[in-house]
């Protein structure tokens, strides 16, 4: 016969089982899982913000200003020309530009669209070049030399921003060259820094370019899918070409001069 206690014994240890509970394993895994998460996603974000302020130093003195009006020239290697603005051509002319790719001059009246645009194929000069008068930076690669990764930091400097356009240029005689409305740089790396020291001090800025902020988008008789092509600029003094630069017309002579 069992007596009563070991009858109680048995209740209180049958008891003590039912009341432990087990340890929340996964739980715990789930919050550690979450925190070091959290963790990551802080420190990516904290690293991403360092180095966009360190770019934004980085091209801060090259930012126009009524004091600095062209920063281009604390660049290294830039060439700065004038060019008269407003001399146009029809779609059936060219221009016999001295510089390649060409950085002002006469230029067709139709402009290349320009907003943040990549160009796959090499387009007609006469439509980029008025780009450059709108404010624009263009950004042209040697298609044998510019690939790959390079390629793609070049387009990354150029999709999405405004007043921005990429495109090949057959025969350039380095890998890379940026113009500006009077103003080009040509360059060996698609990493060098000078690249964005370049855009910042000339792109839409308003003392380098005679229309500064004009349209950017695809003007009437240039599109944007299907551009006039490229073709090489003919020589100086070649009959039906335009020259590359015109004399500014004098004023008109006051009357009873």
């Amino acid at each position: 016969m069992v007596s009563g206690k070991t009858s109680k014994r048995s209740r209180s240890s049958k008891t003590k089982v039912v009341q432990q509970k087990a340890t929340p394993w996964g739980l715990i895994a789930a919050v550690v899982v979450v925190a070091l998460f959290a963790g990551a996603v802080f420190g990516y974000a904290f690293m991403r913000n360092e180095e966009s302020q360190a770019q934004a130093d980085a091209v801060a003195p090259y930012t126009p200003s009524a004091e600095n009006q062209d920063p281009s020239t604390q660049i290294a290697g830039v060439e700065v020309l004038p060019f008269q603005g407003g001399v146009h051509v029809d779609g059936a002319t060219q221009v016999s530009y001295t510089h390649f790719p060409p950085m002002g001059g006469a230029h067709d009246y139709a402009w290349a669209a320009c907003n943040g645009v990549v160009y796959p194929e090499p387009v007609r000069n006469e439509n980029m070049v008025h780009a450059l008068e709108h404010g624009t930076v263009w950004i042209a690669y040697n298609p044998d030399q510019v690939n790959g990764p390079a390629l793609d930091t070049l387009r990354s400097k150029v999709e999405g921003q405004p007043y921005s356009m990429l495109s090949p240029y057959p025969g350039l005689d380095r890998p890379i060259s940026l113009q500006s409305w009077g103003h080009q740089l040509k360059l060996d790396d698609a990493n060098d820094p000078r690249i964005d020291q370049f855009i910042t001090a000339l792109r839409l800025n308003q003392y380098q370019h005679p229309e500064p902020g004009a349209s950017c988008n695809e003007a009437n008789g240039f599109s944007q899918d299907s551009p006039p092509a490229f073709a090489p600029p003919p020589a100086p003094g070649t009959p039906g070409a335009y020259p590359e630069t015109v004399q500014a017309q004098a004023p008109a002579p006051a009357p009873g001069s």
